[in-house]
């Protein structure tokens, strides 16, 4: 499963699901205006950029996207390419259940 496909599953819930990957890895994403996507709307049909929240480990793939590189586990990344998105899940496994 994609992260943009994840995203779809969940877009009509007040908040998407924390994706939890099969190694235990997890991450909180969000799209619309205040999680820095592109596009920045809430409902667009697929997302190229999006925001991830509170990895649970640090992630050299997504690092640069880090508002606090300090802190990578207690910040928040900005307009992160879906496809580093996907990488990241499938270096840890992949998705392991879907909310």
């Amino acid at each position: 499963m994609t992260i943009n496909q994840y995203v779809q599953k969940y877009l009509n819930r007040d908040k998407i699901p924390p994706v939890i990957c099969a190694d235990g890895f997890h991450m909180s994403v969000g799209v619309g205006v205040f999680y820095f996507s592109r596009p920045r709307n809430c409902d667009a049909e697929e997302y190229t950029h999006m925001g991830i929240e509170f990895p649970s480990d640090a992630d050299p793939l997504i690092l640069e996207y880090a508002y606090d590189k300090d802190h990578p586990t207690e910040t928040f990344y900005i307009y992160v390419p879906v496809d580093l998105i996907d990488a990241v899940i499938a270096k840890h496994g992949g998705v392991r259940h879907e909310n």
